[in-house]
């Protein structure tokens, strides 16, 4: 396993991360050290979920993980969705920005793990939040495309919180 680079938005002059991902279709070792690669990536600088765009690999693979367990997604499509939630995002593309987003508050996908096999995956709140999210960066969707209100730092979207209340 490796640490990868992600790819910051700022200094991102190909624009890679406004680029429609490719379709898996080989399940070899290759896919199985990305995906280890993305986790261990993802891991280490703490965050949720993570594309292989966001690595510069344009292929429709994500990694997620909100605490419970690691999801791994190869060619993820949003199936159902239900409810509504508003509430803040970030992304390792964007350090130090976050954005109000409004998402469904419940997503079911149909996805692929690493051996090829297809599978169902739904969570509510936070993993819906981040299935959308990552599924967006396949297609070059990025959160603030979504987001109502953009904060430079997370401390200054606690200011605004506190300022409304």
């Amino acid at each position: 396993m490796a640490k990868r680079n992600i790819v910051v938005f700022e200094k991102d002059e190909d624009q890679i991360l406004r680029k429609r991902s490719r379709e898996v279709t080989v399940f070899d070792k290759k896919l199985h050290d990305l995906l280890d690669d993305m986790r261990e990536t993802m891991y280490a600088n703490d965050g949720v979920g993570l594309a292989a765009v966001q690595v510069g690999i344009l292929k429709r693979v994500v990694v997620i993980d909100c605490g419970d367990r690691l999801y791994e997604l190869v060619n993820p499509e949003i199936i159902e969705t239900d409810g509504e939630q508003t509430g803040t995002e970030g992304c390792l593309s964007f350090p130090e920005e976050y954005g109000e987003v409004t998402r469904p508050n419940h997503v079911k996908v149909r996805a692929f793990d690493r051996d090829g096999n297809e599978y169902e995956a739904e969570g509510t709140e936070l993993l819906a939040r981040a299935f959308c999210h990552e599924i967006d960066h396949l297609n070059g969707v990025l959160f603030p495309d979504h987001a109502t209100e953009m904060y430079e730092t997370e401390e200054s979207f606690k200011n605004k919180r506190k300022r409304r209340r």
